[in-house]
């Protein structure tokens, strides 16, 4: 009797201790029966750490969140207890009836298996049964706003959008979300603006209590009219949901879920700018604007430069508009503008300065007026368009040469143009050329240069007998030369002319003789002969056209009345202009 006692209880011990150590790897659903719309959760649980976990092919359904794990280890009445858990979240594709297969892990070197499990996919349900689970309570959760300051602006009228990412007070996000798609503003002038540092805030979406953060802020200036369509930006984020357990330390236990959370897209109707009214000089300007015309100094000598600025300052599109372009008397030697800009970009839009400076050169005494220029816009605060003008400057240029005028021009003409004659040595050139010397010599004898001089005098011999076969027989031809000759006198008395420019008797003196030793040369006439009427007769037997040899004549007879007459400057300078003219024409007519 004691001995079967004694068996007994062996064979009990023996019994606990396999329970004990008995594996439990199981697969359990959270619903048998689901809506298509729906979400089920599928948790692979062991009571025994173990290695290559493998999930079944979830071919039915789409994976939307996991594998998640979880690890409990407690202790109760001095009893271990272990339990490790993969979850996934699945979404059915279709209706019908369908098996999750077995997965697989390796405990202590065995392999075991999870038992088939069997759902149904019914049609949609307008409120899922069943408690919700981590995918859809993130869902509820997180929210990415698109906020747009002003969705019906004017065209070139800023306007902000601010993306927050909102999120409910019982989940959390990790640090590993990115941006999936970035929106581009294909129709709009668009700057972001830097934001230092994610700043958690508190607010309320949907008259809940959020917390939230700034994502990015854009400034977009549309650039066209119409419905214009803002892309949407789409994130990738993952949510920390609470299970509804806690640890050993009585914290709740979160489970990670991955979500794609979108703005969603947003449309701004862009309002044209009013026909009415408008400027016939706007070009563009849209938001509160002061305009300003200065000059660095209004009183310099000549060749001195001084600076003309056309500067805008306000708010509003300064980066997407010209300035009005400076306008001075043709007499003063402007270079181009050097363009500035000092904008900042806010909230609010642009504002700051652009400016163009000209650099202005005088080359002559006097008073030079630049004219107003005028600035049009159209203000946002009122609606309407506005102009700026700006006041006449003038600029005394008190010492410096005169330029030349004619005496008939009126006063109010000289101060607007001048004939000005440009000074050559106003700049001095950059030398472009060096003196390098090679620090290498080359004998000169046997050299190239050596072989060319000594055959230089051997190929000049026949060229020396070419030369003076052409002068004996030029100079045989004493009719030619004595053309010539004459030619090159005429030539000689109008470049005497020319120097003489100014000078009205010594100019009218050599134009006279270069006329008359033209024709001599030309018509083969002595002084004697030289009347008006004879030389009408003889260039015109010569095919010369009558309205030539009346311009001949002409000039023969200004040169005749200019001695007793008072002349200018501009008119010397045209009778000299004349004459090379005519003398040109009759050389190219003569036959």
């Amino acid at each position: 009797m004691k001995i079967i006692k004694n068996i007994s209880i062996v064979l009990f011990l023996l019994v606990s201790s396999i329970t004990y150590a008995q594996v439990k790897f199981e697969a359990k659903v959270s619903k048998q029966k689901l809506g298509v719309n729906e979400r089920l959760r599928i948790d692979f649980e062991m009571n025994q750490d173990g290695d290559n976990f493998v999930p079944p092919n979830f071919d039915d359904f789409t994976v939307v969140g996991g594998p998640n794990t979880s690890l409990m280890n407690s202790y109760a009445n001095g009893k271990k207890t272990y339990q490790k858990t993969y979850s996934y979240f699945l979404a059915p594709k279709k209706k019908g009836k369908f098996t999750i297969k077995q997965a697989t892990i390796e405990i202590d070197g065995e392999v075991y298996k999870t038992f088939p499990v069997t759902v149904t996919v019914v049609d949609a349900v307008d409120k899922p049964n069943g408690k919700p689970d981590a995918s859809d309570i993130a869902s509820d959760k997180i929210h990415l706003v698109a906020e747009v300051s002003n969705s019906n602006p004017y065209l070139n009228e800023p306007t902000t959008v601010v993306y927050k990412l909102y999120v409910a007070r019982d989940v959390g996000i990790s640090n590993n979300w990115r941006e999936k798609q970035t929106p581009r503003y294909n129709d709009f002038w668009s700057q972001n603006i830097e934001i230092k540092g994610l700043n958690i805030q508190r607010g309320e979406y949907k008259g809940e209590d959020y917390r939230y953060v700034v994502l990015r802020k854009t400034v977009l200036y549309p650039q066209k009219t119409g419905k214009l369509k803002l892309e949407p930006l789409v994130l990738d984020v993952t949510v920390e949901v609470p299970t509804g357990r806690s640890n050993v330390f009585l914290q709740q236990i979160m489970t990670k879920v991955p979500k794609t959370i979108t703005a969603g897209s947003k449309t701004i109707n862009v309002k044209p700018l009013p026909e009415q009214g408008k400027p016939s000089d706007f070009k563009g300007a849209v938001g509160d604007f002061n305009f300003n015309v200065t000059t660095s100094k209004n009183q310099l000598n000549a060749t001195e430069s001084l600076q003309a600025k056309i500067e805008v300052t306000g708010r509003g599109n300064l980066k997407l508009f010209e300035l009005p372009k400076l306008t001075t008397p043709s007499s003063l030697e402007v270079y181009e503008p050097e363009h500035k800009e000092n904008v900042r970009t806010g909230l609010s839009g642009m504002q700051g300065s652009i400016s163009d400076t000209y650099t202005i050169v005088p080359q002559y005494r006097g008073k030079y007026p630049i004219p107003s220029i005028s600035f049009s816009y159209f203000d946002l605060k009122t609606e309407s368009y506005k102009r700026i003008t700006s006041d006449e400057i003038i600029i005394d240029v008190v010492e410096g040469p005169t330029a030349s005028v004619n005496s008939s021009e009126s006063a109010e003409e000289n101060k607007l143009k001048q004939i000005v004659k440009p000074s050559s040595n106003a700049f001095a050139f950059i030398k472009t050329t060096t003196n390098w010397e090679s620090m290498s010599s080359k004998d000169f004898f046997k050299s190239t240069s050596f072989w060319c001089l000594l055959l230089l005098p051997f190929l000049a011999i026949p060229l020396a007998i070419v030369i003076r076969r052409a002068k004996d027989k030029r100079d045989a031809d004493v009719v030619g030369t004595r053309i010539r000759k004459a030619d090159r006198l005429a030539k000689k008395y109008l470049s005497e002319a020319k120097k003489n420019l100014g000078q009205k008797e010594v100019f009218y003196e050599s134009l006279e003789r270069a006329l008359h030793n033209y024709l001599k040369a030309k018509l083969n006439i002595e002084t004697s002969d030289f009347n008006k009427e004879k030389i009408n007769t003889l260039l015109t037997k010569r095919q010369v056209e009558s309205n030539v040899v009346s311009e001949f004549i002409s000039i023969l007879e200004s040169c005749e009345l200019a001695r007793y007459t008072p002349i200018t400057n501009v008119t010397m300078q045209n009778d000299y202009d004349k004459a090379a003219k005519t003398i040109s024409l009759i050389d190219k007519q003569i036959r």
